[in-house]
């Protein structure tokens, strides 16, 4: 019998694939470039490599569970978003604004990385030359004296972890290439445990097209990669260029496809004179997203942040001015304490504005709805400005107590007290709502020198051990009851 062939269309221009010929890509819209091409043989996925074995199924209580284990990146912020380290046979896609840190800090972990495989650096965009003059600036060769540890803080000049941070280096290999099949080769070659592609946006294949960046490109090179990985005992890191409203660029099936969607955000208010950066997971398969990883920028890269507080929270000397409240949130597994900032002004429009890009505004609207609905406090024509100091982004619910006393403190002119602070979740009804893990943030405000405590009563499923010392602890059950006992003595009703 006459063997069967499959045959697709093909555009030329984009590599965009149709069953049959039309006369203009839909895709990119040009007109006469759909070529007619056979289909027989691509499940090959790269140039050279061996024909894939059929599938098998397996019972369960068969598969090995050492392939779920995790590598540690040697960076203790990293680990903590990824949910406790790098899981293998998985792939992480990293975004970020440009200059943001990308490439310092996967660059950084890749040196400190515990594991004794090779480390395979994909460089689509710069030269051999200009990453090893990052590696040299970062004093990872060397093992520098501001080259994060395992557990997320610089070791000391001439420490063990600086020698074994020198030692893995070594492992590091580099290639400049963004073609799909010579990846393929040097993968099969290499045979590394972490690699790395910085960035998607620059690989393509010949299979596709020749211009990289396009939609198909990114998709078929992702799968391709993970593919690979997903055969290996491998991990993937893909570095992926953002838009200007700050989601990452390309398709959003890329998402989907990777295990890990991790974003990196530039505080453009540095706290306290430092140059602060916050890592955060918006899709996790291995953990949880609500963890947040905090570093700072330095002359040696990025350094991890192990006290959070220092950065959020402004010391000053007497008094609060009006305006300022101190909270105690949550983000993820660890408690800190931030400042909020609220300022009214007469409304210059018909209608009052929320200004807030750090809390979400329709929160912020919420709140300053039930002051003026249980408090009798008027808002209604005046705007309002909300801001965190050291710029991070605040979605926690336990933040709305802190935010309605900054807010009624900036319109009365009344201060709240100094070393207070405050947690819990506002109900419509102006009731004061349980949240999680009360004790801790009671705990965390006493050890940074906090005297006085206002919360929501505890709920029946609160199990954490209760402070043995419970003075200046203030439960309160409502909005109205919050506002008595910080105001009070100040002309507050």
């Amino acid at each position: 019998m006459k063997k069967s062939k499959t045959y697709i269309y093909k555009c030329s221009a984009c590599g965009h694939e149709e069953p049959k010929w039309l006369g203009r890509c839909p895709e990119c819209g040009e007109w006469n470039t759909l070529i007619e091409t056979s289909v027989s043989g691509r499940d090959r996925v790269r140039a050279g490599a061996p024909e894939r074995g059929m599938p098998r199924s397996l019972p369960l209580s068969a598969i090995d569970p050492q392939e779920g284990n995790r590598i540690s990146s040697g960076i203790g912020e990293l680990d903590r978003v990824l949910g406790g380290g790098i899981m293998k046979r998985s792939a992480i896609l990293v975004g970020g604004e440009p200059g943001i840190g990308k490439s310092t800090l996967l660059l950084q972990a890749a040196a400190v990385a515990e594991t004794t495989g090779r480390i395979l650096y994909i460089s689509g965009e710069e030269s051999a030359g200009q990453v090893r003059m990052r590696a040299d600036r970062l004093g990872l060769l060397s093992g520098g004296p501001d080259t994060p540890g395992a557990s997320g803080a610089p070791h000391t000049s001439g420490g063990p972890g600086v020698r074994q941070a020198g030692a893995q280096a070594e492992r590091i290999e580099i290639v400049c290439s963004a073609r799909l099949e010579d990846i393929g080769v040097i993968l099969d070659a290499v045979k590394p445990v972490i690699i790395i592609v910085d960035s998607v946006q620059s690989l393509f294949s010949p299979e596709v097209g020749l211009v990289p960046g396009t939609v198909n490109q990114m998709k078929y090179c992702s799968f391709e990669l993970i593919s690979w990985v997903k055969e290996h005992d491998a991990a993937l890191f893909l570095v992926a260029h953002v838009t200007k409203d700050g989601i990452i660029a390309g398709p959003k099936t890329l998402e989907h496809m990777v295990d890990t969607v991790l974003y990196f955000e530039q505080s453009d208010r540095p706290g306290n004179g430092q140059d602060s950066r916050f890592l955060r997971a918006a899709k996790n398969r291995f953990g949880s997203v609500d963890e947040l990883g905090i570093f700072t920028m330095t002359e040696k890269g990025l350094k991890a942040v192990e006290d959070p507080s220092s950065l959020f929270l402004i010391r000053r000397e007497g008094e609060l001015p009006p305006g300022v409240a101190v909270a105690a949130v949550l983000e993820g597994s660890r408690c800190f304490l931030v400042e909020i900032q609220a300022l009214t002004v007469p409304a210059r429009a018909s209608i009052n504005r929320v200004f807030s890009d750090r809390i979400d505004s329709g929160r912020v609207s919420r709140v300053s709805a039930t002051l003026e609905k249980h408090l009798k406090l008027r808002l209604q024509d005046h705007d309002l400005y909300v801001n965190v100091a050291g710029g991070i982004r605040i979605n926690e619910v336990g933040i709305e107590l802190a935010l309605a006393g900054a807010i009624y403190s900036a319109r009365t002119g009344l201060a709240l007290p100094s070393q207070t602070a405050l947690a819990g979740e506002l109900s419509l009804a102006g009731e004061v709502r349980p949240v999680r893990r009360l004790n801790t943030r009671v705990k965390t405000s006493r050890s940074l020198g906090f005297t006085r405590f206002l919360g929501p009563v505890p709920d029946s499923g609160e199990t954490e051990t209760a402070p043995a010392d419970s003075a200046g602890v203030h439960k309160i059950a409502s909005l109205k009851n919050a506002v008595t006992l910080l105001f009070a003595g100040q002309g507050a009703e």
